[in-house]
């Protein structure tokens, strides 16, 4: 077989076995990981393990996240297409691909320029050119193109950043793995007309999110 037939089959089966089975329920976000094909997002030196049930190094320190937890955070913001959507860390750019088959708009921001110069070149050759790539300091988000209807953040943050909370619409949804550098919960922040509401779902681990809101890089 080919490459991308087996990387095909690798989907259907990472879907099916890591996501449906372990209680991903969302259909849009079962699709959406089954489009996305996850091998055009890590370094070709790792596309055998495209599909492994795990995060994998994509250089600068920085990881692609485990595909159960891209669903997971997904899922939690429960899109429906209509969504402007921000995306923090992007990383090689695939959660960004995953949120552009859930969601209208899809804006999202890397603090490392080489990350971000090769996730835009990916995303664009994948098809998902209509994805914004920027850079900057992801934990104070993009003012300028808000409020956004939901934001995925994916580096763990010691708190709900301020800015972030702050650029979500009314009835918006932030999901953020919470907690210190070593472990973390993923948090489910609603704005409601009464104020901030929250839920926790899984544990996770995330590299952290450095910048004024984040840690400090130290």
């Amino acid at each position: 077989m080919t490459l991308s037939v087996d990387a095909a089959v690798a989907r259907v089966k990472m879907v099916e076995h890591q996501l449906r089975r372990r209680g991903i329920r969302d259909e849009r976000v079962l699709e959406a990981m089954a489009r996305v094909p996850r091998d055009r997002f890590v370094p070709d030196s790792l596309s055998a393990h495209a599909y492994d049930d795990g995060a994998l190094p994509i250089g600068h320190d920085q990881t692609i996240s485990q595909p159960f937890v891209v669903a997971t955070i997904c899922a939690l913001l429960g899109l429906h297409g209509s969504e402007r959507v921000l995306d923090v860390g992007t990383g090689s750019g695939y959660q960004a691909a995953v949120l552009a088959e859930l969601a209208s708009e899809v804006v999202t921001i890397e603090r490392i320029p080489e990350l971000a110069e090769c996730a835009r070149a990916r995303l664009a050759d994948v098809g998902y050119g209509n994805v914004e790539v920027t850079v900057g300091d992801g934990s104070l988000g993009v003012p300028e193109r808000a409020p956004f209807d939901a934001i995925a953040v994916a580096a763990a943050a010691p708190t709900v950043p301020p800015a972030l909370f702050d650029q979500l619409a009314e009835g918006g949804r932030l999901v953020v793995p919470r907690g210190s550098r070593f472990g973390q919960e993923l948090v489910l922040v609603a704005r409601t007309p009464d104020g901030q509401t929250e839920r926790t779902s899984i544990p996770c681990r995330f590299v952290p999110l450095v910048g004024d809101e984040g840690f400090d890089g130290n």
